[in-house]
Formats: structure tokens, C-alpha cells, sequence
């Protein structure tokens, strides 16, 4: 079975692309100019100071809200073309939280993709998805993410792909770990991620991305119920609205990232 701990990587790791949907683009991570940093940027500072200062190079082709065929569509071909040592692919969430999804299907599609990829870069590390046990509303989603995790881990057995398995991080069922809205990790969260994609490949890391976090003042039943109605109400009647009507917040966002330039 693959590694979901310790990868050996194939080789030094010279440049990296992510591709991917908001998660990888970063939402819920800002930077000081308002645009988005994110794990992916984050491990990728790592992979860099592996190396000599300015010789590593990286792509982020990760667009929010984009389902699993517009990435394979948009994002795997320019992943081909770049050809890096390492590309991370995190895709279907979307796909699998819209109402009627197979994740099955979705799966399938997904693998087709991992294929391709492997023929033209160095080292494809796959995502799992999030236990989403602790998640109003999306627990109820909890079976369809458990499905497709456990094909996304079939599918890295079969390619010899290292798991960046989320599931199993427990530091991010925290709600600190998340941003307001619930739905994208908070910056210490995308922190986290990277960590733990490090750790994946068998890198030193500065820190534990599992370690605990300090305690939290106990929260009254009320203030939880009020804060619940606050999120319902801010942040997830909108969601629900958008994936009802089929729309997507990032039919005109850009790569931020789109090619493999040096940090």
C-alpha cells in the first residue's frame, strides 16, 4: 500500500505545481496584498529551502470553485506541460457535496486523470478529503467523503502516488483551524496542511502538524446555538443557493501562480 506517512520521493524535488480548487488556491489563508497564500504556497517554501536560494520553482494552477472535469480540463494539461518534479492533486470535494453525486463516479474520473498525470511529471501526491463528522450540515455528507477517500487511496496504491491523507489529521477538527465560514481552513490550518504534505514526503519539519492546540474556554449552549444560526445564515444559505443553482465562485478567477517561476 502507499505511505501515508513517510514517502521516500523519487529524486530531489527541483519544481512543484498544485492543481486543485479553492482549498489549494488557498481562501481562507490572506496575504498582507489581499490575495490568498494557502498551504500549497506554504509547502512549497518549504520544498525551497531545501535547495539553493532561488533555484526552486513553482506553479499554483488551483482555481476556486472548480469541479473535477474543469481541472482535468484546465489545470492537468498545463501540469503535463510544465512537467515538474512534483504535482499535488486535490480535486472532487465540489463534485461529491453536490446534491445527487456518485462518488464513485467521480472517482473514476478522477483516476483517469491521475493517469495521465504520471506519464508526464516526476511524482503525482494525491489529497484525501476531510472528516467532515464535526461539520454542521456537511456531516450528513460524511458516508460520500468516507467513499471517495477510500478510492483516492486505492487509486494512490495502484499509481504509486504518496496520500496527503486530511482524513486522519486530527489537528484540523479544531475549530480554529477553520475560517469563519467553515468551508475553507484558517490560516493555522493551511499551516497544518503544509506540515503534513511535508511530512508525507519524508521532509524534516519544523513543527508538529498534529500537535494539540491550547485549551479553549468552555462555550455555553447558547453562544454555540447563536454562533450556528450566525453561520447558517452568513455563510451557508449562500453555499447551498450557489451548488443548487450550479454556479461556481471562480467562473473568472485565474491561476495566481500560472507557471513554474522561481522562489
Amino acid at each position: 500500500m502507499a505511505d501515508d506517512s513517510r514517502t521516500e520521493t523519487k529524486g530531489e524535488i527541483g519544481s512543484y505545481a498544485a492543481i486543485g480548487d479553492s482549498f489549494t488556491e488557498g481562501v481562507g489563508d490572506p496575504g498582507p496584498d489581499g490575495s490568498y497564500i494557502g498551504w500549497a504556497d506554504r509547502f512549497a517554501v518549504l520544498l525551497a529551502d531545501r535547495g539553493p536560494e532561488h533555484t526552486f520553482r513553482y506553479a499554483n494552477l488551483a482555481v476556486r470553485g472548480r469541479l473535477l472535469d474543469q481541472i482535468v480540463a484546465e489545470q492537468v494539461p498545463r501540469a503535463r506541460e510544465l512537467a515538474p518534479d512534483l504535482v499535488s492533486f486535490c480535486a472532487g470535494g465540489n463534485d461529491i457535496i453536490r446534491p445527487g453525486s456518485d462518488p464513485d463516479d467521480v472517482a473514476e474520473r478522477f483516476e483517469r486523470a491521475v493517469a495521465d498525470l504520471t506519464n508526464a511529471v516526476g511524482t503525482v501526491m494525491v489529497t484525501t478529503g476531510f472528516d467532515t463528522r464535526g461539520v454542521p450540515v456537511l456531516r450528513h455528507l460524511r458516508g460520500k467523503v468516507a467513499t471517495y477517500t477510500a478510492h483516492v487511496r486505492a487509486i494512490a496504491d495502484r499509481y504509486g502516488c504518496p496520500v496527503l491523507d486530511l482524513w486522519s489529521l486530527r489537528s484540523v477538527q479544531d475549530r480554529r483551524a477553520w475560517d469563519g465560514d467553515r468551508l475553507h481552513l484558517s490560516p493555522e490550518g493551511h499551516t497544518r496542511v503544509a506540515l503534513r504534505a511535508a511530512q508525507v514526503l519524508g521532509l524534516d519539519i519544523p513543527a508538529d502538524p498534529d500537535q494539540p492546540w491550547p485549551p479553549l474556554p468552555p462555550r455555553g449552549t447558547l453562544e454555540v446555538r447563536r454562533d450556528d444560526i450566525h453561520w447558517a445564515r452568513e455563510h451557508l444559505g449562500p453555499w447551498i443557493g450557489r451548488r443548487l443553482r450550479g454556479e461556481s465562485s471562480g467562473d473568472h478567477i485565474e491561476a495566481k501562480r500560472p507557471d513554474l517561476l522561481p522562489l
